[in-house]
């Protein structure tokens, strides 16, 4: 029997967060990825190598969670804009102050091209009994962040485990 409240509970397995990125995929953000790593793989820099292996231009599939990264700012934004908002709802309803991801695991899909507008939803695995660790007592979760292109192809599914804890004495 889980000591787990209700309302996380029913978290549990239910899609949350579905949102739209801030702007399209864009050639010039793959290219400052690439240079910024001395990526010099010429799938992402020259149109003849990627017509013939991927029919075309692709963005980094490493970049996946990049195009969800908020910016700082936005015209009319009257709050913060917060990656991974299941994490920070687990850590405000389970009492856990601190946290880490411990894990993270990317499956990739369908190729993300330039001029894409990708959308993704937020889906709790699991949240286990409390733990005690080197870090405190706490709880692991794992969170699905699932994602999906304009005409409804996954792209990507990046999966986080977390650990929130409270720190000892």
């Amino acid at each position: 029997m889980s000591d787990l409240p209700a309302e996380i509970l029913e978290m549990v397995g239910s899609v949350r967060y579905e949102e739209e990125g801030e702007f399209p995929v864009e050639r010039g953000y793959v290219w400052t990825s690439c240079a910024s790593v001395e990526n010099a793989n010429p799938l992402f820099w020259d149109d003849t190598v990627a017509a013939e292996v991927t029919d075309g231009p692709i963005a980094c599939p490493t970049m996946l969670s990049l195009w969800f990264r908020p910016h700082h700012w936005a015209p009319g934004r009257t709050e913060a804009h917060l990656p991974l908002k299941v994490h920070f709802d687990l850590k405000e309803a389970l009492g856990l102050p601190e946290a880490v991801m411990t894990d993270n695991e990317i499956v990739f899909h369908t190729p993300v091209r330039p001029g894409d507008r990708l959308r993704t939803r937020q889906v709790l695995r699991s949240v286990s009994e409390e733990k005690q660790t080197k870090l405190g007592v706490g709880r692991f979760w794992v969170i699905d962040v699932e994602y999906e292109n304009q005409d409804g192809e996954q792209v990507g599914v990046e999966s986080y485990t977390g650990f929130g804890y409270r720190r000892e004495g």
